[in-house]
C-alpha cells in the first residue's frame, strides 16, 4: 500500500471521529475512531512488512522474513525515507547465510541512507567488514571491524568481532599454499 494512502485513512479516521463527537452525540465512539488514527499514521512511519520481517528475523526464520520483505515492491514509493535503510539492512541480513558474496552492497546502501540504532549500524558495518576480508582487502576490513567495535556499544559483537580479528592475523592461503603432490617431482616425471 503506497504510504500516503495510510495518511489519507488517518486524516478520514480523524474526520469520522471529529463529526461523531460533535455532530453526532456519539463521544465514545468518536473517541475510539480518533484514536484509531493513530495506526495508519504508526504505519507511515514504521512499514508493516518491515516490522514483521524483524520479528521473523528475530525467531531465526529468515524463508519468511524474505516473504514479508518480497511484499513491498518498489519501496521508494512505500516506504518512509526513515524506512529504506532498513529495507536495505533486513535485505542484506536475509542474503547473508545464502549468498555472503551479495550483502556487501545492501549493507553499504542501508548504512548510506541511515540506520537509526547503534546495533545496527554495528551489524551493518560488521557485515561489510567481513567482505573486506574475505576478498583480500585487510586494511578496510581492519578499519570497519574498529568502527564496529566502537559502534557495539551493548558488548553483542565482541566475540565476531574477536573471531575476524584473529582471521586477519592469518596469513592469506593463496599466497602460501602449495601442492604436496608436487613438491617432489621433477619437471618430466
Amino acid at each position: 500500500m503506497n504510504k500516503y494512502i495510510k495518511l489519507v485513512i488517518a486524516v478520514l479516521l480523524i474526520g469520522i471521529g471529529i463529526y461523531m463527537m460533535f455532530f453526532t452525540r456519539e463521544t465514545g465512539w468518536g473517541v475510539v475512531v480518533f484514536l484509531l488514527s493513530a495506526f495508519p499514521i504508526f504505519l507511515f512511519f514504521k512499514n508493516e512488512f518491515i516490522l514483521l520481517a524483524f520479528w521473523q528475523i528475530r525467531k531465526q526464520n529468515m524463508a519468511k522474513a524474505v516473504q514479508w520483505l518480497s511484499k513491498i515492491h518498489n519501496y521508494q514509493s512505500v516506504l518512509h525515507r526513515s524506512q529504506y535503510g532498513y529495507f536495505q539492512y533486513l535485505s542484506g541480513l536475509t542474503l547473508a547465510q545464502d549468498n555472503p558474496a551479495k550483502v556487501e552492497p545492501y549493507m553499504k546502501k542501508a548504512l548510506e541512507y541511515g540506520l537509526n540504532m547503534k546495533q545496527d549500524r554495528a551489524m551493518a558495518t560488521l557485515n561489510l567488514a567481513a567482505s573486506a576480508i574475505s576478498k583480500g582487502r585487510k586494511q578496510e576490513g581492519q578499519k570497519l571491524l574498529e568502527e564496529a567495535r566502537k559502534l557495539d556499544s551493548a558488548g553483542i559483537m565482541t566475540d565476531q568481532i574477536k573471531m575476524m580479528k584473529e582471521q586477519l592475523k592469518m596469513p592469506s592461503m593463496q599466497k602460501h599454499m602449495h601442492n604436496p603432490h608436487m613438491r617432489q617431482r621433477g619437471k618430466f616425471f
